[in-house]
């Protein structure tokens, strides 16, 4: 569990400073964003690491790990939209943003740490395509709930949707650093 913990902090360093980066570009234009377009964008996202994987021959030379990382912060991104809402104009600092992504990941590590504790680091023995493939699942369900207008009858809600997205996009980061993947971009 060290050993999980440190790579896992490794490449939440690496997202957060990619989250970082885009909002001294960007500000916090996501803030407009309603719910189902951050899902959109998380599915184009997996759907993109989908192709990557399956297809052999590549046009461009692009690998999954941007993507990867893409998923780490458009989730934590849609889980500070949903406590704070949706605003009609950007509205928070680099400095507030930042606070807000540190305390979403905090969850998420914690989760991470719960569910390792109880599943034996099981995803440690999976392939990255099934991985993708989770995700790929957790954000259909996501699209329903919201279908749903967030509603479930005995489900977890999107939040619990997006922290999964969370670790589960770390974990295929790691299992790529553990092939030899550089995940800088």
């Amino acid at each position: 569990m060290k050993k999980t913990s440190k790579q896992y902090d490794q490449v939440i360093n690496k997202a957060r400073e990619i989250f970082i980066k885009k909002m001294e570009d960007y500000g916090s234009a996501w803030r407009v964003l309603r719910m189902p377009s951050f899902t959109d964008q998380m599915y184009i996202k997996a759907s993109r690491i989908r192709q990557l994987q399956e297809n052999l021959e590549h046009k461009v030379d692009e690998s999954e790990i941007p993507e990867f990382l893409g998923l780490i912060n458009y989730a934590i991104m849609a889980l500070i939209q949903l406590d704070k809402g949706i605003a009609d104009q950007p509205d928070l600092t680099l400095q507030e943003a930042v606070k807000l992504y540190d305390t979403k990941i905090k969850l998420a590590k914690t989760l991470m740490e719960a569910k390792n504790h109880d599943y034996g680091e099981a995803w440690r023995d999976m392939r990255i395509s099934s991985i993708t493939d989770l995700i790929i699942q957790k954000l259909y369900r996501v699209k329903q709930i919201e279908e749903n207008k967030g509603k479930t009858r005995i489900s977890e809600g999107v939040d619990a949707n997006y922290l999964d997205i969370i670790n589960y996009a770390v974990f295929a980061l790691i299992l790529l650093m553990e092939q030899g993947k550089d995940i800088k971009i």
